[in-house]
């Protein structure tokens, strides 16, 4: 029987020659064109009370082509229009599902410029990518293989704010397979002062990494402050000093995510969160920024995908557990704990780290929900919040 394989994106920068970059430059215009078009067709039937899905937008496409106003369409390839009315499908399908809010135009300065191949609109041989309407291979950078053997199903071309260029080729990795199974579990107690505290004892620092380059930052843009609206090429060069300051800040802070995520995975079967809601802390003025930087959202995320990849387990427990306040020898309940008590004496005469004893307690709540059954599904209408989560292994069918 054939074995099913995950598929994954290997993400790789290219150097675009200069009609490679008018080419795509010309084809990221012509897919947000066509996705605020699509938009705001569907929004103007959706306060008719109708609904309009992607068949009939496409047939608006072939529409639209036809017209002197948007003739240009014509000149791109039509497979990544194609995938922007696909892409808006999905996000409305979200929507109705209640899993995202109503879908947004998007911006000419602000939205991810991108653009997506599908197989008919891309030719990969012997490790030379060409795009349909390109006559030459991109000039990749290849940083690491491919799966050997790999066909790539899709590609996505993208430029960031920086102006750095990326191509992403979507492939089966027979290389990601589940990891022997181990007894080690971990329980994470996430913080500012240390960005983990494992229930182990050991603590990660927080590197703070918008923080080492805030004067940097704060130089950039008050540069860019400076140069009036109607100064173009002048205030062009200006956000882009600030964006690849920005760009220097991410990818240092993913970088570190993905190694830190990665080193627990491996080394642990059972890996126990707390379920924050990291959208509303970063509401509270006086951390959000600190909060920000932290990306303890991408931590999780990180986390849970690399755990269905391998056979892992994530529980996330409730976030009004007290884990704090909870004497993880004992399990007395403490009334008060501020936050400046780092650490403190329970009344059985044990003495706790606050950051060492939460994380403690947050695996001990997760292990027994693991092992009682509980949190197969979020169980909104509990007291307190939510009950513990369970994030499932990533299934193959054989």
């Amino acid at each position: 029987m054939k074995t099913t394989h995950l598929k994954r994106a290997f993400k790789y920068r290219f150097r675009p020659t200069d009609a490679q970059a008018a080419e795509l430059s010309r084809t990221f215009g012509c897919v947000r064109k066509v996705y605020n078009l699509a938009l705001a067709a569907r929004t103007e039937a959706w306060a008719r009370q109708k609904r309009v899905n992607y068949n009939q937008t496409s047939a608006m496409l072939t529409n639209w082509k036809k017209t002197e106003e948007l003739a240009y369409l014509n000149d791109v390839s039509s497979v990544p229009l194609q995938q922007a009315l696909r892409h808006l499908q999905a996000a409305f399908t979200n929507f109705f599902g209640k899993r995202a809010e109503y879908p947004r135009f998007k911006s000419l300065k602000k939205s991810r410029k991108s653009a997506e191949y599908t197989a008919g609109a891309f030719r990969f041989r012997d490790g030379n990518l060409t795009l349909a309407k390109t006559a030459e291979p991109l000039d990749i950078v290849w940083s690491r293989p491919l799966p050997e053997g790999a066909s790539p199903s899709t590609v996505t071309v993208s430029q960031d704010a920086a102006g750095r260029w990326y191509v992403s080729l979507l492939c089966e990795d027979p290389s990601v397979q589940p990891l022997p199974a181990t007894d080690a579990a971990v329980g994470i107690d996430v913080g500012l002062a240390h960005l983990l505290t494992l229930s182990t004892g050991e603590k990660v620092s927080n590197p703070r990494h918008e923080r080492r380059d805030r004067i940097r930052l704060a130089k950039a843009q008050r540069q860019l402050a400076r140069k009036a609206r109607g100064d173009g090429a002048n205030r062009a060069k200006a956000r882009l000093k600030v964006a690849k300051v920005y760009a220097r800040i991410t990818d240092r802070r993913h970088d570190h995510l993905h190694k830190l995520t990665t080193r627990l995975v491996r080394e642990n079967q059972t890996i126990v969160i707390e379920d924050l809601s990291v959208r509303n802390m970063v509401k509270i003025g006086s951390m959000a920024r600190a909060i920000s930087d932290a990306a303890w959202s991408e931590f999780r995320s990180m986390l849970e995908y690399k755990a269905q990849w391998y056979a892992r387990e994530v529980i996330a427990i409730d976030r009004w557990f007290p884990s704090s306040k909870l004497c993880s020898a004992c399990g007395t309940l403490q009334d008060e704990m501020p936050l400046n008590v780092r650490e403190w004496t329970c009344d059985c005469g044990t003495t706790h780290d606050r950051d060492v004893n939460a994380a403690k307690n947050v695996l001990a709540v997760g292990l027994t929900a693991s092992v009682c059954g509980a949190g197969a599904r979020p169980q909104r209408s509990t007291p307190g919040g939510q009950s513990a989560m369970k994030q499932k292994p990533l299934q193959r069918e054989p």
